[in-house]
């Protein structure tokens, strides 16, 4: 058995050789940092061999063995030395071939947008890696999507509101000019035209506030001041605020809540969403025919349904009739505007965690607003 002291001094040679050498291999590996992966592993498998001939001819000196069992030690390390180069080296190489590869498909998506991941095995982590760009891009694929149809409805609406403009801008500057000249002077015919302008100028400031409240919805400054609020009595207040309308047109309409319904909510930017519904289903619904608004609980989630007699809308028009700016066969928005109060009625649903959707029932529509207990 080896005495103490002789192991300890052999332990610290070698101790001092291997550090030596890995000293080398970290500077090394700090020169070649920008090099590629194959030189650093190789500088790495270079290092482990330097520490290991290194402790090796240290401890033979030490010990003083024979010339021929150092040569038969040096060699076999030499050739594993060899061996864990190459591996190193094919290592390297695959890792490179890997790297390339991604770096191609990348290259690749940006020409058209889509990343395709190589046709190829990866390492776990490249994999990985690839599976996440996948991701990303098709995020961003969604987003690019997802603006593109903003700005194609942006520049539908500035097109239906600048329609919507020219037309009452004409009748008013008509009327003023006809004031202005003395054209029209009886007295009757004078106060219908300040009636009307009064009109025209009421429509005109409710477009301009649809358009400042859906452009705070779209660049997210929509603020909220939430509170307790029960949606039987939202559905009163919007009964009682729009049946002058619905008694005007010849319509009915009645209001229902099943139980008493908390939700957290801006009554006053959640009353506006369900008016909008209401007024949209009045002015579509037919003289006789019916709007009914009811409260009740489905899913788990409180719910308020505006159903009317409008005669349905056609299927494909369903998916967009939320859009802004979108005009079906007939248009489905308060007034006949500039197809703001679906598209504002939405996006106040949607602040507040809520979904809003509407679907062909009986023979009308059936708009449905669900917002969390």
């Amino acid at each position: 058995m080896i005495p103490f002291h002789a192991f300890a001094e052999v332990v610290a040679y070698a101790a001092g050789a291997a550090l030596v050498a890995g000293g080398v291999g970290v500077g090394l590996l700090y020169a070649l940092r920008a090099r590629s992966i194959t030189t650093l592993l190789a500088v790495v498998s270079a290092a482990t061999v330097l520490a290991t001939v290194a402790g090796i001819v240290t401890i033979t000196l030490k010990m003083l063995i024979t010339d021929h069992d150092r040569s038969v030690t040096l060699t076999v390390t030499a050739i594993a030395g060899l061996v864990g180069l190459g591996v190193s080296l094919v290592l390297g190489h695959r890792l490179i071939a890997g790297t390339r590869a991604l770096l191609g498909s990348v290259r690749r998506a940006g020409d058209d947008g889509r990343f395709v991941p190589p046709d190829r095995t990866l390492p776990a982590e490249l994999d990985e890696l690839a599976a996440e760009l996948s991701a990303a891009y098709a995020r961003l694929e969604t987003a690019r999507a997802r603006e593109r149809t903003l700005e194609a409805s942006r520049r539908e609406l500035v097109a239906w509101v600048s329609h919507d403009l020219r037309t009452p801008l004409a009748g008013l500057r008509a009327m003023a000019e006809a004031l202005e000249d003395g054209v029209v002077a009886d007295a009757e015919t004078v106060r219908r035209y300040h009636a009307q302008i009064r009109a025209e100028a009421d429509r005109l400031a409710a477009m301009v506030d649809d358009l400042f409240e859906l452009s705070r919805i779209h660049a997210g400054a929509l603020r909220l001041s939430r509170r307790r609020v029960g949606l039987a009595e939202l559905v009163s207040d919007t009964v009682a605020g729009t049946e002058p309308l619905a008694r005007a047109k010849g319509v009915r309409l009645s209001g229902l809540a099943h139980e008493i319904l908390p939700v957290e909510a801006d009554a006053a930017e959640l009353g506006r969403a369900l008016r909008n519904l209401v007024v949209n289903a009045i002015r579509h619904t037919p003289e006789d025919g019916g709007v009914e608004v009811v409260a009740g609980v489905e899913r788990g989630m409180a719910c308020v349904t505006v159903s009317d007699a409008c005669g349905g809308i056609p299927e494909q028009d369903l998916p967009r009739l939320f859009d802004v700016a979108f005009r079906g066969e007939a248009a489905r928005t308060p007034g006949g505007g500039a197809g703001l109060g679906l598209a504002i009625a939405r996006g106040i649903v949607e602040a507040h965690d809520g979904e809003i959707g509407v679907s062909n029932a009986g023979t009308g529509c059936r708009f449905v607003i669900r917002l969390p207990l």
